[in-house]
């Protein structure tokens, strides 16, 4: 239905040439004084009206500018989590190429020679049989990109096991009963490693705090059931509550271990986000 009624600037603009036009016919003064004014009202109507519509105008511009800026930034995010995803896919890629080559792709197995010797691959340490220094690396890197893609913790946990309960010289334990026990305390999920200096790391997949250090705890009861001499000392980083990359992560990971150390004997340090 189309509305007919007139703005009510033009209508006292027409009420007001009515009333100017009766004016003359008369020559009655008071219709044209009021005649006068119902065109003045009409004309501010009108300047009235003419200002509201270039704010609206303003207004609609300003939005308009809004609207491009939201959609510059919103190509921005979804340049970047391309870019993010092709990166995770690049990762990805590469843990697999290594567990094709390595076997699985978190507790390598043991392989031993004629005479019941580890035998070490391209990925794997030749003494305990875990995956070596390298592997430990690159399968950080991908969890940490899996995990922040699906929003899940992860946990890195650094541990030296020592042959002795007091002393400051206390050899290292035998490596391959250390990796004994953690291959028997770890889930499938969890990815054992032997370092290039002796340690061990293991990478904790969907794993928070709280979970690490139960873990650490049941690799620290298994070893005492192997032989109660044994000291461990262990230090926990976790993605994202104590860093947001492998660097940041593995150094946290390195200052918890040492504050471990200042103990004598068992003990396992959380790293604290600075």
């Amino acid at each position: 239905m189309i509305d007919k009624r007139l703005p009510p600037a033009a209508a006292a603009g027409v009420a007001g040439a009515v009333g100017g036009l009766l004016a003359a016919v008369t020559g009655r003064r008071r219709l044209a004084l009021f005649a006068s004014a119902l065109s003045g009202i009409g004309a501010f109507a009108s300047v009235k009206r003419q200002a509201r519509l270039e704010r609206l105008e303003a207004h609609a511009e300003t939005m308009e500018d809004q609207i491009r800026q939201l959609e510059n930034a919103v190509a921005a995010q979804v340049q970047g989590r391309m870019a993010a995803e092709e990166a995770v896919r690049s990762l990805t890629g590469q843990l697999a190429e290594a567990e094709r080559r390595a076997g699985d792709a978190r507790l390598a197995p043991l392989v031993v020679d004629s005479d019941g010797e580890p035998v070490g691959g391209g990925l794997t340490d030749p003494t305990t049989g875990l995956f070596n220094h390298d592997y430990f690396l690159v399968a950080l890197d991908s969890r940490i990109a899996a995990a922040r893609r699906h929003l899940r913790p992860v946990a890195v946990a650094l541990l030296e096991v020592v042959d002795g309960r007091t002393g400051d010289e206390r050899p290292a334990a035998d490596p391959r009963v250390v990796a004994s026990c953690i291959r028997e305390t770890l889930r499938e999920s969890d990815t054992a490693t032997r370092l290039h200096d002796g340690r061990f790391g293991i990478v904790l997949e969907d794993t928070p705090e709280n979970g690490a250090i139960w873990t650490m705890e049941r690799v620290r009861r298994r070893l005492a059931q192997e032989s109660e001499n044994f000291t461990l000392w262990a230090g926990i980083a976790c993605y994202p509550a104590h860093a947001f990359d492998v660097p940041a992560l593995l150094d946290r990971a390195e200052r918890a271990l040492t504050a471990a150390h200042e103990w004598h004997q068992d003990r396992i340090e959380v790293a604290t986000a600075d």
